[in-house]
């Protein structure tokens, strides 16, 4: 599946929901749903700068894919990250940086987020970038 056809599918899962409580609701479930990070991957190198809660971001390459795992201690932004991961885990380095992440606006999620959660979500989206840059140039070298 696209980057741009999980976006689609996201849209069409919160289109559904009128009320921001259900849609923060999804959130946490989504959050809950996600995989716990494994323990060796919760180190200080992990943690994402400019979240107000504690992000861990674990990114493996192999084969040309970058797969993405990550944890928050917080229930919406660990749902906000398990969306990013379905967005852009599974794709390969060019992909993720040609991505316009436009499901975040088509959900409202930019609008309905506090200041601190949407700067710490601009901060997961860059952390999950500055990735695939990181990638690319091993696969360019």
């Amino acid at each position: 599946m696209t980057i741009n056809e999980t976006q689609d599918e996201i849209i069409e899962e919160f289109s559904g929901l009128d009320d921001w409580m259900d849609r923060y609701q999804l959130l946490i479930d989504l959050g809950n749903e996600q995989e716990p990070l494994e323990e060796q991957y919760k180190i200080e190198s992990n943690l994402i700068d400019g979240c107000q809660s504690r992000v861990w971001l674990q990114a493996d390459y192999k084969d040309g894919i970058i797969d993405f795992k990550a944890e928050s201690d917080a229930l919406i932004v660990k749902g906000i990250v398990a969306l990013l991961i379905r967005v852009l885990s599974g794709h390969t380095p060019q992909d993720i940086l040609d991505a316009d992440l436009y499901f975040i606006n088509a959900i409202g999620l930019k609008e309905h987020l506090s200041p601190t959660r949407s700067n710490g979500l601009l901060a997961m989206v860059k952390q999950m970038r500055m990735y695939a840059v990181a990638f690319r140039s091993q696969q360019s070298s």
